[in-house]
């Protein structure tokens, strides 16, 4: 009998005679390790990663599982899939997994065209399967919290997420990259969706992707200021709402106003909701509507960059 990647599990040592989802991983770079490690950790039958960089070969023989440096040829073995490849990869790979009746999950940012994301959100609705996107920040604890507060009479909104000394990424800028995250948690929390974005960027390192932007988004009764980037010399991940009550979000300490909530490993939690989805048939909380969505607001601050006017949704 095949067990695939958590061997070591033996099904929850055989108490769970339920058959669990196999899955498997593409693309074991930085954050793939991280998948890889939560995954051979949760209630799932890790079954391999596919790679084209050989040294992975080393990852798989690690933690028991199978090796692959074509992806297609992991597909036969699994059900569903996670997807940690370069962004502009995201479209292509995920519609032949799609078309080979694999449940996705692929990392943010989405795609780089949210036509393409509108695209592959139809054929998985077509097919049947579970597409989710890497929306993180939907499982962190200060963010789920927020999002039970009844949150009325906004003032406005400051949000930063800017990283020191981290090396520009090649397959898109800081909007997508950084702002998809801002942009989500928004779309997360609150009830409605922003009427115009308006943007500026600095390009430093590259002349094709930008360093570091500034958003505004206009939701008519408030505003969005969204600040991202590499070239900070702080690592911060915040929020602030002021209106009836200022309120402080930090979501690398995932505390509220200087208050910690008991931890919890957000990718962790979001692999666990995206099997649970597979195997109990639910809509993930962080399904494609979301990814398109962010998209199309990644999409919208890149065209107010290079026409210098306010885009309206």
């Amino acid at each position: 009998m095949y067990l695939g990647g958590n061997r070591n599990k033996i099904f929850g040592i055989i108490g769970a005679c339920n058959l669990m989802v196999k899955i498997g991983l593409i693309g074991c770079g930085k954050w793939g390790l991280n998948h890889t490690r939560v995954l051979s950790q949760i209630n799932c039958d890790f079954v391999g990663i596919a790679d084209t960089n050989p040294e992975t070969k080393k990852v798989a023989k690690k933690y028991g599982i199978d090796y692959e440096k074509n992806y297609e040829d992991l597909l036969p073995r699994i059900d569903s899939i996670s997807i940690c490849t370069p962004t502009d990869t995201h479209y292509n790979i995920t519609k032949q997994c799609l078309l080979k009746g694999k449940h996705v999950l692929v990392e943010k940012p989405f795609t780089l065209n949210s036509q393409k994301a509108k695209e592959l959100i139809e054929l998985a609705k077509k097919k049947k399967l579970k597409l989710a996107v890497g929306h993180l920040f939907r499982f962190n604890p200060a963010v789920i919290k927020l999002k039970k507060n009844n949150l009325q009479d906004i003032h406005y909104i400051t949000m930063r997420y800017i990283h020191s000394h981290k090396k520009p990424r090649k397959d898109c800028g800081s909007i997508f990259n950084f702002g998809s995250h801002l942009f989500d948690i928004l779309n997360f929390i609150l009830k409605i969706q922003p009427k115009s974005i308006f943007c500026k960027k600095v390009n430093y390192f590259s002349n094709e992707l930008e360093d570091s932007a500034i958003v505004l988004l206009d939701y008519g009764g408030f505003f969005a200021s969204l600040e991202m980037g590499w070239l900070h010399p702080l690592k911060k991940r915040d929020m602030w709402i002021i209106g009836k009550r200022n309120i402080y979000i930090d979501f690398l300490e995932q505390s509220i106003n200087d208050i910690k909530l008991p931890w919890k490993e957000p990718l962790e939690e979001e692999m666990k909701h995206f099997c649970d989805c597979v195997d109990n048939d639910k809509k993930p909380i962080n399904d494609g509507i979301w990814g398109y969505l962010t998209a199309r607001q990644c999409e919208a601050a890149l065209k107010s960059t290079i026409t210098g006017k306010e885009i309206i949704l």
